[in-house]
């Protein structure tokens, strides 16, 4: 059955019922006024605080907007681009393009220019639908896009090269555009996160969608009370592949634009939230909020918040730990997956085994895993490989790049570049990225492994090991730290913390300084290598390395 079903049965059981919510906190709020009595006023850039949609409100959307594609010759298979940050249009807009048959090209907010004009072109897009902050952007780009027949802006004050969204589907009809959908039908294309270079476009099947809404409703067991806080942008699939949960239930879900604990706190007591995702950054941000004494928790109504989930990157088990001193009661879990995999869910731990945090768990819901050797044969149990998925999830292919499909599709197993192995029990643990494993004197090393030690420093907010050349072993090891505000350390000193690792392992460099992460939380490894491995051959070449 399409996803657009889903949307469908929704709006003809709890047409009334709130579906979601958009909370965009003001800047300066420091009261205890609550975000309803702020839902008619306005933030500094004139965008209201709170607002919220009913099921029936959302359909409606939905289908005014597909009828607004199909009036200006929009059909079944072409791609409507769509990039905006998190808002109450943006979902009724992916539906009203789902709706007709057309495929939803999601984009990342931080792109560039040249890089929105890319993705553009790679994935053949029609339309692109953009949001005020990318209103420069998009103007640089407008002329070098030939494809794109029409360019939606949604917002106030709309540019010239533009036409409004809001005044469009004003005066489409809210009939549902009654187009046959099937699972095998083309829905989406999402882009890798980029980590690695420019974004790959990867193309998805209604039968894709669909799936994720199994796997995650199966996995943390949404009901039709409960509330989703969704933070992380819907562009990626972990954001909208959790609130597919949601969906399939009727259940309400929240969309908060902004990070602060604070913030997230009063999302959760006022709109009574039950589970909240959390990236690692996010989750550490709170907890040490609390422990700044800047956050009470008494002044926050958080009983109903029952389960605590983290994804998109290797978790520190030192941190679940440390959440559940805050949070006792908390389920947690980890879910694992790739934008290849339609998001989160292939590897799951499940609320039921806190005994295993560390691990990403075993196969989700309707998935299959293995972990395979360069030649890609099952390897022994406790042996580091690659971990392979297979499942309805897996992607159709790469679009326009059948070289890069061949590479990570065979036999439909999704051989997905993570290093892991699997304990007695059965449980999956990330050791790395195959690309991130770093090759020092002959010696395989595997950088979360030293990350995970370094994180038990009461000192170390966030830090990323990478590889850095040299001459005599290839690669050496360098640790880059980020200290907790109002902390402070030195090199010896996490020196001396290291030496409780085995020799090899130990870094040869240690950097005190910022880590960059990415909209999903995923460290930015390459923007890392790019300035330390010039900064580390210039210092071999003058003599300042030995």
């Amino acid at each position: 059955m399409p996803i657009t079903k889903i949307l469908e049965q929704n709006a003809e059981k709890f047409g009334d019922d709130v579906s979601l919510v958009e909370i965009n906190p003001p800047l300066n709020h420091k009261g205890k006024i609550t975000w309803k009595d702020y839902s008619l006023i306005e933030t500094g850039t004139g965008q209201k605080i709170r607002r919220e949609i009913t099921w029936e409100d959302f359909n409606r959307q939905a289908n005014r907007f597909a009828n607004l594609l199909l009036s200006r010759g929009i059909k079944k298979g072409d791609k409507v681009a769509i990039l905006l940050m998190n808002c109450l249009e943006w979902l009724p807009i992916y539906f009203g393009i789902l709706k007709i048959g057309a495929l939803a090209v999601p984009m990342n907010y931080r792109y560039t220019a040249d890089e929105i004009q890319y993705c553009l072109n790679l994935s053949d897009s029609d339309i692109l639908v953009f949001g005020p902050e990318f209103t420069g952007r998009v103007e640089e780009i407008c002329n070098n896009i030939p494809k794109v027949k029409h360019l939606f802006y949604v917002g106030s004050d709309c540019p010239t090269f533009a036409e409004s969204y809001e005044q469009l589907v004003t005066y489409c009809t809210s009939k549902n555009p009654g187009i046959e959908l099937t699972d095998e039908d083309d829905a989406a294309i999402y882009f890798s996160s980029g980590t690695t270079g420019f974004p790959k476009a990867i193309l998805h099947t209604h039968k894709s969608l669909m799936h994720s809404c199994k796997v995650e409703q199966n996995h943390h067991k949404q009901t039709k009370d409960d509330v989703f806080l969704c933070i992380p942008p819907l562009y990626h699939t972990g954001a909208k592949m959790h609130w597919f949960g949601s969906l399939l239930v009727g259940g309400k879900s929240v969309l908060l634009k902004g990070v602060k604990p604070e913030w997230i706190l009063k999302a959760v007591s006022e709109e009574n939230c039950t589970i909240v995702w959390l990236l690692v950054p996010w989750a550490q941000d709170i907890m040490d909020a609390i422990d700044r004494k800047e956050i009470h928790l008494e002044d926050y109504k958080l009983d109903q918040w029952r389960l605590m989930h983290i994804g998109a990157q290797p978790v520190p088990p030192s941190s679940v730990k440390r959440w559940k001193t805050f949070f006792p009661n908390h389920d947690y879990d980890t879910n694992y997956g790739l934008s290849e995999s339609i998001g989160p869910g292939c590897v799951h731990l499940g609320i039921e085994n806190p005994h295993k945090v560390g691990a990403i768990g075993k196969a989700g819901y309707g998935w299959e895993v293995k972990i395979v050797d360069e030649n890609r044969n099952t390897v022994n149990r406790g042996e580091v490989g690659e971990l392979a998925v297979k499942g309805n999830g897996v992607m159709k292919c790469y679009y326009h790049d059948e070289k890069s499909t061949s590479e990570v599709l065979a036999d439909g197993w999704l051989f997905t570049g993570d290093m892991a192995q699997e304990d007695e029990d059965g449980f999956i643990y990330l050791v790395d990225r195959k690309k991130d494993v770093i090759i020092s004197g002959g010696e395989n090393i595997y950088p979360v492994q030293i990350e995970d030690f370094l994180r038990r420093h009461t000192v170390i907010k966030d830090v990323a090991v990478i590889g850095l050349p040299d001459k005599r072993l290839g690669e050496i090891t360098a640790a880059i730290i980020e200290i907790k505000e109002g902390m402070s350390s030195t090199e010896e000193e996490m020196n001396q913390f290291c030496m409780a690792l085995p020799r090899y392992k130990r870094p040869r460099k240690i950097i005190f300084a910022d880590i960059p992460r990415n909209p999903t939380g995923k460290i930015e490894k390459p923007k890392l290598r790019k300035i330390y491995c010039v900064e580390n051959l210039v210092a071999q070449e003058t003599g300042a390395i030995k």
